[in-house]
């Protein structure tokens, strides 16, 4: 183990996307543990886009940032925390960390699984999509569904759980041809469209000429807006992020036909993945069987070393990246 840790700080609000100087790696000694604490010795670091939102005032400026984690214990003094276990934890964007036990959940390490995966499908990203079908969308057998931002985390493990729960037609959205190709040749869409080389309502109607039942919204704008016109009757709506407007906050109204939401007796709902915890045991019981026989994989980028946490972070609000994105130690 090292002597040296380092954290990420961010040194300054941004307008528009972040750059690099919004942030910086300070350096201080490898803490030791106190009485009722554990060291935490980090393994991997999720990148998310939330991250985002928070930077314009939830984050506090020149201290650590928050962020999902998993590590390794690797010096203890409280007994329920023992040495060499691996954790989830939210101390996110430094190498080290000191946890208390209600600060980590334990792995339950399925075997055949890959530790990455508990940051990814079986993540607070794989809770997202689960919780966003079965407890907002309450998909049905044969309901016909359209995701946005579908070549992401969220929208990977959306197209895969909806396939594995038997939704009838799956259409993704996504920022370039090769996103395109690989929602439909390797996460099972059955259609897929990249939102730069046209109006989202047109190229939506070409890709569910008949309609969709559900639509869960990662990007907002006018996805939300085509999506709402393409709903059929009792169709749902779920949002369950705003990644393409993040970066400009100026960016003008959502516009659609309000009286098709009552006209189609559409609902509408948002939610936070952390109101929906009471599910991760269900979300294990539910994947961990596919991850073994391979019917359900993991999409993940995964990219190298914790000096480049923030250009992974950078890259993933840009879209660089395929499924989940992760930063693993080195």
């Amino acid at each position: 183990m090292t002597d040296t840790a380092l954290t990420v700080q961010q040194t300054a609000r941004p307008t528009g996307f972040p750059t690099p100087d919004h942030f910086r790696f300070a350096e201080s000694p490898v803490p030791e543990p106190t009485p009722g604490t554990a060291l935490v010795e980090n393994l991997y670091w999720s990148v998310d886009p939330y991250h985002r939102e928070m930077m314009d005032g939830d984050f506090e400026l020149n201290a650590p940032l928050e962020g999902r984690a998993l590590g390794r214990i690797v010096a203890s003094r409280h007994p329920g925390l023992p040495e060499g276990e691996v954790v989830f934890h939210r101390h996110g964007w430094r190498t080290h960390a000191l946890v208390r036990p209600e600060e980590i959940r334990r792995l339950p390490r399925h075997e055949g699984v890959p530790l990455s995966a508990y940051l990814s499908v079986l993540g607070g990203t794989g809770l997202t999509a689960y919780a966003a079908l079965t407890r907002i969308a309450r998909l049905r057998e044969g309901d016909d569904l359209f995701v946005s931002g579908a070549a992401g985390g969220v929208g990977t493990a959306l197209g895969r759980f909806a396939r594995l729960l038997g939704a009838g037609r799956l259409v993704g959205s996504a920022g370039s041809a090769e996103k395109v190709k690989y929602l439909t040749e390797q996460v099972g869409y059955d259609a897929a469209f990249d939102y730069r080389t046209g109006p989202v309502a047109e190229l939506l109607a070409g890709a569910a000429p008949d309609g969709i039942d559900v639509f869960v919204d990662n990007v907002g704008g006018d996805h939300l807006g085509a999506a709402i016109g393409a709903l059929r009757d009792r169709g749902r709506v779920v949002r369950v992020g705003t990644i393409g407007q993040y970066n400009t906050p100026d960016a003008p109204p959502v516009l659609f036909n309000h009286a098709d939401v009552v006209e189609k007796s559409l609902r509408i709902e948002g939610f936070l993945v952390r109101d929906y915890a009471d599910a991760q045991e269900e979300l294990y019981e539910f994947a961990v069987p596919h991850l073994r026989s391979g019917a359900l994989v993991a999409d993940e980028t995964v990219v190298d070393g914790f000096e480049r946490i923030v250009e992974a972070f950078l890259l993933m609000l840009r879209g660089g990246n395929t499924g989940k994105i992760l930063v693993r130690a080195v």
